[in-house]
This record gives structure tokens, sequence and C-alpha cells, in this order.
């Protein structure tokens, strides 16, 4: 079945149900002391609790099982900028696979703003009432002073286009590794995509700001972009592409991408598709991994890579194997920080979420290096070793 398929299927369904969520109550109201209790004059009780102690809501009410999805609708994937009212669909899928793989209340809450400023003192007015927040589909630079300046919110706040887009690449390269008989410390990765995605990318690989004794750095990263290598005799580059070079093409190496793939060890997409063929796959080292993300193209199509000699193959897509695909992470990572009365979604929690995501592979081959997205048994596996390191940092 082709995307068109799926995309008529997809109204039709949205049109019959009017979306693909709900509230359903935990409690009867079928008689007056149900409703007393529910209601008044009951509730003025847990009230009066909460505002002597605000850390009793946790206790009383939803907020220690909800998870805000924010958007502006500025970056959904594959269609852009299309605004706050088209991106509720989206939305609602997230809010949908967080209660499918995680038991969390999730609700979509699309902003109709995409002024910076706006977008935080939004969601710092409706804290109160989430015990998470996962920004989705804000358009970088933006995106990073959203999240970088919501970390005091008491609550944890993870934008995953971003962490869960590297974590889950983590784990695709630690399983690519075990299969491969490689040394991930070896690894030279050229990540196509200088947006949020690619940062997050570099960084991890990098082990920025880690003190994990498990992450350990690959042998250097190059990030392109349209215009290729990011290096530092480039003119005009972003604040945010400078703060790259830190930690990524430490050796200044310039060029298209093409010239860069050469040697390369693994080759990240997270840019557009089609930009590839099976030519430069064979400028690489032996035994390549592509990981290609790109949809619904990926930057290069699995047979075309094969033909180049790429050991192991991943995209974004559901019909080839290897999918790599946030939902394997975001869940879990959401459930053990709630289990956890975690304030924030720490470096070491997310590498514990990459470990635990790879573990869930017992015996990795080309094939088959990440769980079936479906496989219902991942999320809590990454919801506990979530859970212990933050337990373990608190």
């Amino acid at each position: 079945m082709n995307s068109l398929d799926y995309g008529e299927r997809s109204v039709l369904i949205h049109q019959q149900l009017r979306g693909k969520i709900g509230v359903m109550n935990k409690m009867p109201v079928g008689n007056r002391d149900d409703l007393s209790i529910a209601y008044t004059p009951g509730v003025a009780k847990p009230c009066e609790v909460i505002a002597q102690d605000v850390s009793q809501a946790r206790k009383l009410t939803l907020k220690s099982n909800s998870v805000a999805v924010v958007s502006d609708g500025s970056a959904v994937l594959g269609l852009g900028n299309i605004g706050s009212h088209a991106s509720i669909p989206v939305m609602e899928g997230k809010a949908l696979l967080f209660k499918e793989f995680a038991n969390i209340d999730a609700w979509p809450i699309c902003i109709d703003t995409q002024d910076t400023e706006s977008i935080i003192n939004t969601v710092r007015l409706i804290a109160p009432v989430f015990g998470g927040v996962n920004l989705e589909d804000i358009s970088a630079p933006r995106c990073f002073e959203v999240e970088n300046r919501l970390q005091g919110l008491g609550i944890p706040v993870f934008h995953d286009d971003q962490h869960g887009t590297a974590i889950v690449m983590l784990a695709a390269l630690i399983n690519s590794c075990r299969a491969l008989g490689k040394d991930i410390r070896d690894l030279t990765i050229v990540v196509n995509g200088a947006g949020a995605a690619g940062t997050a990318i570099a960084r991890l690989l990098r082990c920025v700001g880690q003190e994990d004794d498990r992450c350990e750095p690959v042998k250097e990263v190059i990030v392109c972009d349209s215009r290729g290598a990011i290096h530092g005799d480039r003119e005009n580059l972003s604040p945010e592409k400078k703060a790259l070079l830190a930690y990524a093409n430490r050796q200044n190496r310039q060029g298209s991408l093409r010239e860069v793939l050469k040697e390369a060890d693994v080759f990240i997409g997270v840019s557009v598709g089609g930009i590839l063929d099976s030519d430069d796959i064979k400028l690489m080292a032996e035994e390549p991994v592509i990981l290609a993300m790109a949809n619904p193209i990926p930057e290069i199509m699995p047979d075309e890579a094969r033909r180049g000699g790429a050991a192991i193959i991943g995209t974004g897509r559901s019909d080839f194997p290897n999918q790599v695909n946030n939902v394997l992470v975001f869940p879990g990572i959401f459930r053990g920080a709630l289990d956890a009365n975690a304030s924030q979604i720490t470096e070491a929690m997310k590498i514990a979420a990459a470990f635990a995501l790879a573990d869930c592979v017992e015996n990795p081959v080309p094939e088959k290096i990440l769980p079936d997205p479906l496989d219902k048994s991942v999320a809590p596996k990454v919801a506990n070793a979530v859970r212990e390191a933050s337990l373990k940092a608190q």
C-alpha cells in the first residue's frame, strides 16, 4: 500500500472519529455521593491540601501522569511550516502513542504563534497541569532556545525531534557495531543535516556533556548542510553551526558531502531525499552503515545503498528493515521520568535509554539492529533504565 492510500484512509479516519484521542473518566458519577466527591462540596478539600503544599498536586491530580505535546507547527516532518491548526493531527498522534505504549495521558497543545517568547511564556503558564512537556516540530534554531530556557520549570522538558532521534541513532550504532564486530570509538561519521536532529546526534555521539562511563565518543563526526561540510574556515556560519565546531570536524575537513564521505564508516541522514547513490557509498570505508532518515524518500533507497556495498541500512520507513523511529524511546523516557518524579531529563538518562533500547535486541544482525516499533516490551525496559538513572542522581 502506498503513502497516498494511507493518506486517504487517514483523512477518513480523522473525519469519522473527529480526532484520535479523548478523555476517559477514572471514577464513576452515578449518584449524588459520586458527584459530591468528584465535584462540590468534596473537591474543596484536595484543593485546600494543594494550596498548603503544591507538591501534593502530583499525588492528588492528573499531573503525575500527564504530558503536554507542545508545537507551533513550524517544522512538521515532511510538511514544513504548516502552522498550529494543521499540526493538530500530528500532535494527536503523538498523544495516542504516549497512551498506547506507556499509559501516559498526553494532550496536544498547538500554540498559535511562532514567537519564541510567547511559546516559552505559554508553556510556563500551563505547566502546573502537566508532569512533563514534549516539545515537537518547532523549527531550528528557535527550538534550542525554547528547550534550554524551559529547563527550570521543575518538570521534564524534552524536544523529541532533537534528543529522541539522537537516542535511537545511538542505539542503532551500538547494535551496528555489535553486529559487525566494530568499536564505536573507531567510527568516523558523516551527518547530513545541521538542524535540531543533526546537532543533537553530533553532540550525543561525541558525548558532549556526558559523565556516564558507557558513553564512549566516536572518533569523528562531520556535520554537513546544503553547502557541504561545516568547517572553521567557512564564512557566515550561524552561532549554532559555529558551536558544532567545538566537538565536530576537528580535522577541519572541507568540501561537499560526497567529498567528506570518503573513508567514512557511517552516514546519518536527517535532511532531504535522493541525494546519494551507490557510487557515493563505494567511497566509504568497508562495511559502511547507512541510516537515511528523510521521509518519505530516504537520502538513498536501501537497494541502491546495498549496491554500493552498505553492510547495514536503516531508514525512517516502516516498509524497510531497521526502522529508526522515535516511538521506540519517547514513551519510555517520559514514563521513567514521571515515575522518578524527575525535574529534568539528564544526559545520563538519555544514555541509559539508548543502551536499554539497544539491549532489547539480544543478538543484533545487519537486518535487525533495532526492535520493532510496535514491540510493547520496549517502553517498560527503557522506562526502567531511565528511572534508575534519574534516581541514582537524586
